[in-house]
């Protein structure tokens, strides 16, 4: 099993960067891939980026291509967002999660084993 923990969200302006990160504690870090998905209110939850255990894969939802990265230490069981270039619509609740599956079972189902409890990210116009 693993836990989650996010931090590194806040408010800032259009246009800034933000980086958030997650620190996960458990067992076998490096054989789960990771995720991040948001949550706006109204709005059904979205994959943001996903990447592989070797981190030789990633994913990156069309919106946020070319603004986002995302990243992991494996030796620090972290995995990371940086987000640039920030836009009032990407205003949501951010979580971490980690699957048994590869970056394609994250896509495919939208879904994943184990949660944090979210970081808001609020971008103002």
């Amino acid at each position: 099993q693993v836990q989650l923990v996010e931090s590194g969200g806040g408010l800032v302006q259009a246009g800034a960067s933000l980086r958030l990160s997650c620190a996960a504690s458990g067992r076998s870090f490096s054989n789960y891939a990771m995720a991040w998905f948001r949550q706006a209110p109204g709005k059904d939850r979205e994959l943001v980026a996903a990447i592989s255990w070797s981190a030789s894969t990633t994913y990156y939802a069309d919106s946020v291509k070319g603004r986002f990265t995302i990243s992991r230490d494996n030796a620090k069981n972290t995995v990371a967002l940086q987000m640039n270039s920030l836009k009032p619509e990407d205003t949501a609740v951010y979580t971490c999660a980690a699957s048994n599956g590869v970056v394609q079972t994250i896509v495919m189902t939208n879904g994943a084993a184990y949660w944090g409890q979210g970081a808001q990210v609020t971008v103002s116009s």
